[in-house]
């Protein structure tokens, strides 16, 4: 899997600009003044002239992803309730490593860094740190099925996990510092290994990770739980670029206003693991299924996608629900292979080998795309990838019925959450004998679907889904 190294790392030096001393005072004070920074109630000026609001973060799940329909994560959805305050366009960026967001500071490339990050002092050199805008709790994990810890003394004697020169390890400094003064750790560098994945492999005892980044990865790592709760929490905060004290000043204010408004629970509790409904067992069979079968179909899942259109990653999270990604699943109605396809469907898609992965993969991402395609247009995502999953499970038929009855119910024909209460109804006589195509097992396609969003959920949260770095993303505000 690749990583992220967050590890510090000495900041990128500053241009110097050399003026000629036999310059005349006049002309020696213009240039000064076209060469210092911004002046320091400018920034916000200087940002509106430019016409974009530019933000460097980190790719992972706590902070921004791209998801199957855009982006997503706490970070983003802060930046972008910043910028719509503001009125001016988000550009966000995802760099590599803290390292290289600090240089995007110092240079001036973003205006602010934000990666739920904590202040130290190799940020404070290139930026001012915003008021935090959340607590994190620290939490000591272990392998399910061993013993498990209860306090800082099991620590001391045992091999401890920590991402080098992250949070947790300064934690752990002034843990030593305190009351665990023999507690010795590994600092792990993410690009080689992780400590939730040197847990889960028995590399090390325990490890220390924020409880925000515990709530996706223990989807990601299912054999590891909590042990308890460190007495220290850490905060999450903004970093402003230096000279920049009205964009600060601008800030804090922001988040003031999102917290009295509510508007930050809000987001805070949409980007999180925990609310997803995630069967542990499911999860742990799913992870060991990444690593044993994916890799065959991958490339096949990414040339589908190149030409129907459709995320890789939902063909995938289709294929898992239909075959766990096997090649050779026969159904007892008779579909075949990776996307489990009659013969009707596979005569229909052009192909003559339902068992050869990549016919059946191709043939597979071409029906769904034909699927989505009869969804009308006016319905937005996701609910019209949601509705085209339900129609790819059950037929476009016993779809338009649910929808017919979801709309008598006084519900909305185009929201999935309301369809999705109907189809189960076309299974009991006094809904079915009215519907147009009659009775539907309509408890299937709602678990169908309910399945894959799961699946695809966690390919989309999953380490070796970081986008390229370096890449912008530009969202416009709100009209």
């Amino acid at each position: 899997m690749r990583r992220f190294d967050r590890s510090p790392a000495v900041a990128s030096s500053r241009f110097a600009i050399a003026l000629g001393v036999a310059v005349a005072l006049p002309v020696l004070t213009m240039l000064a003044a076209c060469n210092r920074a911004p002046s320091e109630a400018a920034a916000l000026k200087e940002i509106r002239m430019r016409g974009e609001l530019r933000v460097v973060t980190i790719n992972s799940p706590t902070t921004y992803y791209l998801g199957t329909h855009g982006a997503e994560g706490l970070e983003f959805g802060l930046a972008q309730a910043y910028s719509k305050k503001l009125g001016i366009p988000l550009v966000i960026t995802p760099v590599s490593d803290l390292a290289e967001m600090r240089s995007w500071l110092e240079t001036g490339r973003a205006d602010i860094a934000a990666a739920q990050l904590t202040a130290d002092e190799a940020l404070l050199k290139v930026g001012d740190a915003a008021q935090p805008y959340e607590e994190i709790e620290q939490l000591v994990v272990y392998k399910r099925g061993e013993n498990r810890p209860k306090g800082t003394i099991q620590l001391e004697t045992s091999r401890l996990a920590v991402r080098a020169g992250s949070p947790q390890e300064r934690v752990l400094q002034k843990l030593k510092g305190t009351v665990a003064p023999t507690i010795e750790w590994v600092a792990t560098a993410p690009v080689s290994a992780d400590p939730l994945d040197d847990v889960e492999s028995g590399q090390a005892k325990y490890a220390i990770v924020d409880s925000r980044e515990y709530s996706f990865a223990r989807h990601l790592y299912p054999n590891v739980a909590i042990g308890f709760t460190l007495p220290a929490t850490r905060p999450a905060q903004w970093i402003v670029r230096k000279n920049a004290p009205d964009l600060l000043k601008s800030v804090n204010a922001f988040f003031n206003e999102v917290a009295h408004s509510g508007l930050l629970a809000q987001l805070s509790s949409e980007a999180t693991g925990d609310d997803r409904d995630f069967d542990y067992l499911e999860s742990r069979n799913f992870q060991a299924h990444i690593a044993v079968r994916l890799g065959a179909f991958r490339q096949f899942f990414e040339d589908a996608s190149e030409k129907s259109g459709v995320d890789w990653r939902l063909l995938a999270a289709i294929g898992y629900q239909e075959s766990k990604w096997d090649p050779k699943a026969e159904s007892a109605d008779g579909a075949l292979g990776v996307m489990m396809l009659t013969q009707d469907t596979a005569t229909e898609m052009g192909i003559t080998d339902r068992k050869n992965a990549q016919q059946n993969i191709f043939a597979g991402a071409k029906y769904f795309a034909e699927v989505k395609e009869k969804i009308p247009d006016r319905i937005a995502e996701p609910d019209r990838t949601w509705l085209a999953l339900a129609s790819y499970n059950v037929g476009f038929g016993h779809l338009e019925d649910a929808r017919v009855l979801a709309q008598a119910r006084g519900k909305n024909p185009d929201s999935w959450e309301d369809v999705r209460e109907s189809l189960p109804l076309l299974a009991q006589e006094r809904y079915y004998v009215k519907a147009k195509r009659g009775y539907a097992r309509g408890w299937e396609p709602a678990q169908f679907v309910d399945r894959v969003q799961r699946f695809l959920t966690l390919l989309e949260w999953a380490p070796t889904e970081a986008i390229a770095h370096g890449t912008r993303v530009e969202i416009k505000p709100e009209a």
